[in-house]
């Protein structure tokens, strides 16, 4: 046990949000002493997670964020839990018993994935996706020996465990209780589209059913379906989505929301001006609304850690809200979204105006290697302005598209402003200026007004 030591400001957790607001704030207090602690001894990229298995080798330290990122810069690196929080002597106690005392507190404890009741759930080779080298030591040992693995779930993880594993031997099923996977973030049709290239990659598709029992006796054998059908399993991965990790700052008495984050004003901080909160553990709000919104991505965390990270002594920046723009793969295309999809605007009650284009996403189309590209701009009828946009097109370029997108939504462009917008491009790396998706897109919806 040490002394009880002081910092200027401490960080707890050091995954996306956290890491970004320790050294968000030390470019800005570069005399202020800063300290990160988090519990785990690998920080791994959340978002690399999936790709272990087959694009990483399996091994898991390529995907670990290199701790010279923070105490390069100056940062102190504690690995250790927090255990409690006293708001009035401005200190932390962690598990091995030693305290630390703060001026200003940044929470960044993140998420936990979510486990359904399931019946069988805790059979060996049965696996919840954890921030946790040494947990997932478990999962990517046991892939290299599966034939059959069957990942419940369909959105973003479940996709991309799925289009991962299907590059190697295994047979690959994704089990999904909505009509289709993704349907939680894009419309309809770029759903069937992701289907359409999993399908290509072999992966089993699933959907409009739930999985009602995991069957084994050492380990697990097979998962049956509420439909009564019943897949072959040797591994089954539990990617459905996670839940805030709060239970540090609600025994700490801070004000919980009704998504289950902890509340947060436009500063990132929680109902103690002292302490901000960021990440998975804070509750996001709408840029269109304002209300709370379940979108919980390393994106929206790293931009929570920049604000959090620049207020923590002097207020700098403000949030307006989370826009929630991602992107993923499934086979070769690339399917990004930036805002809102046709279906969650009329859902709002938006009256909208929407553009599509679709044309080769490099130039000319003869090109190896180019693929179609589809951009949909869905704008308010009233204001024109642009409230959401999805992209699908080849490797990276929906991924790169999509940022200039949620750029425009985020300054309110007009869909008479956007076919003006300035872009540089190059053959091998962009479309044609001539048939730019997005510029084409606006122009499209220009004619609808």
């Amino acid at each position: 046990m040490m002394d009880n030591v002081k910092t200027d400001l401490l960080v707890i957790g050091g995954s996306a949000g956290g890491a970004v607001a320790a050294l968000t704030a030390k470019s800005f207090y570069p005399e202020k002493k800063m300290t990160l602690i988090r519990k785990d001894p690998k920080a791994l990229v959340p978002c690399g997670i999936p790709y272990i298995s087959t694009t990483l080798n399996g091994e898991i330290e390529k995907d670990a964020m290199p701790d010279a990122m923070l105490t390069g810069k100056g940062i102190e690196l504690i690995i250790d839990e927090v255990r409690s929080i006293d708001r009035e002597s401005k200190s932390v106690t962690t598990s091995k018993g030693d305290q630390i005392g703060y001026e200003k507190l940044i929470l960044a404890t993140g998420s936990e994935p979510i486990v359904p009741p399931i019946p069988g759930v805790n059979i060996k080779n049965v696996f919840s996706v954890k921030k946790d080298a040494k947990y997932l030591e478990g999962l990517f040992g046991a892939i290299p020996r599966a034939k059959e693995i069957v990942v419940i779930g369909g959105g973003f993880i479940g996709v991309e465990f799925a289009d991962d594993l299907s590059k190697g031997d295994a047979n690959v099923s994704i089990v999904e209780m909505l009509p289709r996977c993704l349907m939680a973030a894009f419309d309809e049709d770029f759903c069937a589209k992701a289907e359409e290239e999993l399908k290509k990659e072999g992966v089993g598709i699933y959907t409009n059913c739930t999985a009602e029992t995991i069957i084994g006796d050492e380990k697990v054998e097979y998962v049956v379906l509420d439909n009564g059908e019943k897949l072959k399993a040797e591994i089954v991965i539990l990617g459905i989505g996670v839940k805030p990790e709060v239970d540090l700052a609600r025994e700490a008495g801070l004000k919980i929301s009704e998504k289950g984050g902890i509340w947060v004003d436009k500063y990132m901080r929680t109902e103690d001006k002292e302490i901000f909160a960021v990440g998975d553990c804070a509750e996001s709000y709408s840029f269109f609304t304002k209300d709370p919104i379940p979108l919980r991505l390393a994106s929206i965390a790293s931009n929570e850690g920049r604000i959090a990270g620049a207020n923590a002594f002097k207020l700098r920046r403000v949030s307006e809200g989370t826009i929630g723009t991602f992107s993923t793969m499934a086979g070769d295309y690339g399917f990004a979204k930036a805002g809102l999809t046709q279906k969650e605007a009329k859902e709002l009650g938006y009256e909208i105006v929407v553009g599509v284009a679709e044309a080769p996403d490099r130039h000319p189309g003869t090109l190896p290697g180019t693929h179609m590209m589809k951009a949909r701009l869905i704008f308010e009828r009233t204001t024109a302005q642009l409230i959401g946009g999805e992209i699908y097109g080849g490797g990276s370029g929906a991924g790169c598209m999509i940022n200039a997108v949620a750029t425009m939504i985020q300054n309110r462009m007009t869909a008479n402003e956007i076919p003006t917008f300035q872009m540089g491009t190059h053959p091998l790396m962009t479309c044609s200026p001539a048939n730019c998706h997005m510029l084409s897109a606006a122009e499209d919806a220009v004619s609808n007004f």
